[in-house]
């Protein structure tokens, strides 16, 4: 089992020359759409991790030698945990939404 860090798994602020890549990004992203971007983004990176695992999940079945378990099951840890934390989110802003108009005005 490889556990060195590849640029895909190291940390934004340790990749060589990404970090100002990913900076000027979210700028751009936050001046653009704002929180309503970035909570659109998030998703779509959720979804696309279930769906790879998924795909994963799925050429192990088909015993596809390929594929490593290891890797499927760390790509289903990944997606698991970006839904959990997706998850939370959403009841955070259910609940914040809850308490503002439970406000007196």
């Amino acid at each position: 089992m490889d556990l060195r860090l590849s640029p895909t798994t190291m940390p934004v602020t340790v990749r060589p020359g990404l970090a100002s890549k990913t900076a000027s990004t979210q700028v751009a992203g936050a001046a653009d759409g704002g929180f309503s971007g970035a909570l659109k983004s998030a998703l779509n990176s959720v979804s696309q991790a279930q769906n790879q695992a998924s795909s994963l999940q799925r050429e192990v079945q088909m015993e596809n030698p390929k594929v490593s378990l290891e890797e499927t099951m760390v790509a289903i840890q990944k997606a698991q945990i970006g839904f959990q934390a997706t998850l939370h989110v959403r009841n955070r802003m259910v609940q914040a939404y809850t308490d503002i108009m439970n406000m007196q005005v």
